[in-house]
């Protein structure tokens, strides 16, 4: 099975993902946007298990249906790393796709929050867009 490593700026905060994303996706929400410092989050889910190395400073975000996300950023460096969903730990983790350094990273298959994608980010073809979250 492939193992993959996404790591912060200065390296003190590392993930270690097993397999292929279970899905990889882009969301233009104005909370990613702001977390992010980017006009969109790129995020690729991956099943559990995974190893975390290092410490991380913790952000909990209730979304727009109620679910609370626990974000994980690099108390050095300020690199926000993966967040996982209260209550789905042992299931799974989302890791920011830029973390990985891999430009051969499989293209999003989803595009949510469409409603505040600004006008000039073009989508891969092929990519399924919402207009908000679907989940």
């Amino acid at each position: 099975m492939r193992s993959r490593t996404a790591t912060c700026s200065c390296g003190q905060l590392r993930i270690e993902v097993q397999g292929e994303p279970l899905g990889v996706g882009l969301c233009h929400c104005f909370a990613c946007q702001r977390r992010t410092g980017s006009v969109f989050a790129a995020l690729a889910g991956f099943a559990a298990p995974y190893k975390v190395f290092g410490t991380a400073t913790e952000y909990v975000r209730v979304g727009d249906k109620g679910a609370k996300f626990r974000f994980r950023f690099c108390p050095v460096c300020g690199t926000n790393l993966f967040h996982t969903e209260e209550g789905r730990e042992d299931s799974s983790v989302g890791v920011a796709v830029g973390a990985f350094a891999d430009p051969s990273f499989p293209p999003p298959q989803d595009s949510v929050y469409d409603c505040r994608r600004h006008s000039w980010v073009q989508l891969p073809p092929e990519t399924t867009i919402y207009e908000r979250d679907p989940a």
